[in-house]
């Protein structure tokens, strides 16, 4: 399980995004223009989370029990806590 929060920070003036597990106290700065980095927003699912994928349409199932969604690397679903079969199956 990863602890750490995922953010989504951009340069202002190329418009230039990242995604990393950032400390929201420290000020981060873009390498190839030297400009500060603003949060534009938390990726999704939140800190503390059993998958790395962020939600994305490509990223997530239907879990078969709930009819949830669910990040396609999990094994149990996070809502109902059931197992959830292969992908493809």
């Amino acid at each position: 399980m990863s602890g750490s929060q995922r953010y989504r920070l951009r340069a202002p003036s190329t418009g230039r995004e990242l995604i990393i597990e950032a400390d929201p106290d420290r000020d981060y700065v873009d390498r190839e223009t030297g400009e500060p980095l603003e949060v534009v927003g938390k990726v999704l699912p939140l800190a503390p989370s059993t998958s790395k994928l962020p939600w994305a349409v490509e990223n997530l199932r239907f879990c078969p029990w709930c009819d949830q969604l669910a990040q396609k690397d999990l094994n149990d679903c996070p809502s109902c806590g059931r197992r959830m079969g292969p992908i493809g199956a």
